[in-house]
């Protein structure tokens, strides 16, 4: 006989609970639930929806609204036109779903009205093992690969996430969240999707990026707010002398946050900046203070296998272990620090480095704003892979950059070539595509000094 299993609620809290925010106005849970039923009704019949709603709490809506109606969720690794195509390929009976006019809209796109309807009805409620959605890889190391998501394993992350925000959240109130990254990315929708539905947060529903939107956005919660960013956004921050508001903590991930900048945002915001690490395969696993350790906590019930590719990840959310492709060494206590990449260890003239540490040490040469170091497909004359730069050092010469790196590098580990740009054609979660640092690298001529 087979056992039937009671579906779940879709959120938590009393309907008076505020999920989303901003500067005019607060969305109880009970509001919410009668827009996702209402925009639920309405959307078409499909097995899978992407979601490309730029509004944050618009986002919120439609992911609800596509799971009630057993839709699964699409998310690309970005949403460039070209990756939206190719996923649409791969999923011909999906569609898109926004809240603005694109160009070029992509075929089998949905609108939402200006004005959400709302409609009452029962609670929502969702099916525990229903595949709520599908995760894409960024493709850095090979063709994008998807990992499905259930709800029950996005149950379990967000009780995870909410043990890693320990004491930065309310412990007797919600907790305001604003964010610069896009509910899209795994780590905004950890942060900013599953914690409003799952958790005492309430969400702004903007994504300011630069430093004047943040500190406006910051300033629309009633209570100091979590900030929830990139190390790219949090460095524009500390860089722009611009007041905040008292904050409730700083959490970072999608990139390595240097110590010297966790400490440097420590000291000007009077907060705690908390780095959590985790990828679309696996979700977050891990938390650190990184302006004072250098070693990662696994969260509740983690375990990491070092093996010669990579590292094992053990989770209670994951059905079976995940292996990265990041190199951990892990302490008797089941801490860990992170050695890099198999993609990102260089081995020259017997002499062994790492880009992720090269970069680091560009980073810190002062007057560098941005930079990284990485290594070019095609061979030299002798057999060896070169390794390039590119910096954002208005008021430096390359000269003077490479003069400083020799301080503190093997000479065969110096950047050839090393140029300097306007910016770095990061994407919108501040990571670095690496046909766009090729296409940057052979471009027009360098900047002159400023």
């Amino acid at each position: 006989m087979t056992t039937q299993v009671a579906p779940v609620p879709l959120t938590c809290g009393d309907g008076a609970r505020a999920i989303a925010f901003d500067a005019g106005r607060a969305i109880d849970l009970r509001t919410f639930t009668r827009q996702v039923r209402a925009l639920a009704a309405t959307l078409p019949h499909a097995r899978h929806a992407i979601n490309l709603c730029e509004d944050r709490y618009r986002y919120l809506v439609a992911f609800c609204a596509a799971a009630v109606r057993g839709q699964t969720t699409l998310m690309p690794a970005s949403r460039a036109p070209a990756m939206i195509e190719q996923v649409l390929a791969q999923y011909p009976d999906a569609y898109c779903i926004t809240d603005v006019e694109l160009s070029p809209a992509p075929p089998h796109c949905v609108r939402m009205l200006a004005t959400l309807d709302e409609l009452d009805g029962e609670p929502l409620m969702l099916e525990d093992e229903w595949r709520v959605a599908i995760g894409f890889t960024s493709g850095s190391t090979g063709q994008p690969r998807p990992y499905d998501k259930t709800w029950r394993s996005f149950r379990t992350s967000t009780a995870q996430n909410l043990a890693a925000l320990d004491g930065l959240l309310s412990a007797n109130g919600v907790t305001h969240v604003i964010a610069t990254v896009p509910p899209q990315h795994m780590y905004g929708m950890e942060m900013t999707v599953l914690l409003p539905l799952l958790g005492q947060v309430s969400v702004h529903s903007a994504r300011p990026l630069f430093p004047a939107d943040v500190v406006r956005a910051l300033c629309d919660a009633p209570s100091p707010p979590l900030l929830v960013t990139t190390p790219v956004h949090l460095r524009a921050l500390v860089a722009s002398d611009l007041p905040l508001p008292p904050l409730a903590g700083i959490v970072s991930a999608t990139a390595p946050l240097p110590p010297e900048l966790a400490a440097q945002a420590e000291a000007r915001f009077g907060c705690e900046v908390r780095e959590v690490f985790g990828s679309t395969e696996t979700c977050v696993f891990a938390r650190r203070r990184t302006a004072r350790d250098d070693a990662w906590t696994p969260l509740p019930g983690v375990r990491l296998a070092p093996q010669p590719d990579g590292t094992a990840v053990h989770a209670p959310h994951l059905r079976e272990p995940v292996v990265l492709a990041d190199l951990m060494d892990v302490h008797a206590d089941g801490r860990f620090e992170l050695r890099g990449r198999n993609a990102d260890l260089l081995d020259i003239a017997g002499k062994r480095a790492s880009l992720g540490d090269l970069t680091r040490k560009l980073l810190a040469v002062p007057g560098v704003e941005d930079g990284v170091v990485f290594q070019l497909d095609a061979e030299d004359a002798i057999g060896v892979r070169r390794i390039a730069a590119l910096v954002v050092a208005p008021r430096l010469e390359e000269g003077d950059i490479l003069h400083a790196l020799r301080q503190h590098l093997d000479p065969v580990f110096l950047p050839r070539p090393l140029r300097r740009v306007a910016s770095l054609p990061r994407n919108e979660t501040g990571k670095l595509p690496r046909q766009a640092l090729e296409a940057l690298l052979h471009g027009p001529a360098p900047l002159p000094v400023g």
